[in-house]
């Protein structure tokens, strides 16, 4: 029988741990300079630390995120993720 134990607001352990393994190679990525400003980067690095319980981190990299992109959409969806870091319920879902 296997025992799935949840953390952070509903997350699995093998979740956390593939969020932690992501970061290091996002972050290689936003340390070069091809996709420094690409806007789409530290979305992804925001989403991963959110997962992570970073949440402070997290709303930094969706701010940077919304102010490199062109598209207004998209930079309204980035500002509300990094308000809800703010609020508490970043990257955490419901459970």
């Amino acid at each position: 029988m296997a025992l799935t134990l949840r953390l952070l607001g509903g997350l699995t352990t093998g979740e956390i741990a593939r969020a932690f393994l992501a970061t290091e190679p996002a972050d290689r990525l936003a340390a070069g300079p091809r996709l420094r400003d690409y806007h789409l980067l530290p979305s992804v690095r925001g989403d991963l630390l959110a997962k992570l319980g970073r949440d402070g981190e997290a709303r930094a990299e969706f701010e940077r995120a919304a102010a490199l992109t062109r598209n207004t959409r998209e930079r309204t969806v980035l500002l509300r993720r990094a308000a809800e870091c703010g609020a508490a319920e970043c990257g955490h879902p419901a459970g």
